[in-house]
């Protein structure tokens, strides 16, 4: 039974954990735009931005990850056998990055909020695509195990990252055509 509990704990850890570095980059992206706004709006926004990014992280991002790894080292002491598994020790490497991708967003908060952040914005977006495709990976080797069609797998993956930078390249595009009309528009009624 204690199995079940710990599994239980640990998918709602990953989704709380998850939505958490979803959203926190999406926040840096907006904090960074924020620099182009004209004061005092820039100043408002940053300061928005800034607190709900320090909220994000340190009261549902991190307790998320917490809850996660927490709950997986219980799962692991009802079932050790499992630490012979060659599909969960590749899924603990891509765990490894995912923390490492965790603890580099609260880098990246802190210099945004010094100030000394240099991302983009359109750098921000490439960064905040990581995530999905860690979470495809861990997901398919959690449900697949030692049966995961690794070839197609990796087609999959490199699949979804060439329409994730697609899809980021056209959004710029987009951005870049929209603010250009602006300005057209701007220079036409004056």
């Amino acid at each position: 039974m204690a199995y079940l509990w710990y599994k239980a704990f640990h998918v709602i850890g990953v989704v709380v954990w998850f939505a958490g570095l979803f959203y926190l980059v999406r926040l840096f992206i907006y904090h960074v735009e924020a620099e182009q706004e004209p004061e005092p709006a820039c100043s408002i926004l940053k300061k928005q931005y800034t607190l709900m990014e320090k909220r994000l992280y340190n009261i549902i991002t991190t307790p998320g990850m917490v809850v996660t790894v927490a709950m997986a080292i219980g799962l692991l002491t009802t079932e050790p056998e499992l630490l012979k598994s060659g599909w969960l020790h590749a899924k603990l490497g891509f765990v490894a990055l995912l923390l490492a991708y965790h603890f580099y967003c609260g880098y990246l908060m802190r210099r945004l909020q010094a100030g000394t952040c240099n991302w983009s914005s359109q750098q921000l977006r490439a960064l905040n695509e990581a995530p999905t495709v860690l979470l495809v990976i861990i997901v398919m080797l959690a449900i697949f195990k030692n049966s995961l069609p690794t070839d197609l797998t990796a087609w999959v993956i490199f699949g979804l990252v060439i329409l994730m930078a697609t899809a980021i390249q056209l959004y710029a595009r987009k951005r870049r055509l929209d603010k250009e009309r602006a300005i057209a528009a701007e220079g036409e009624a004056a």
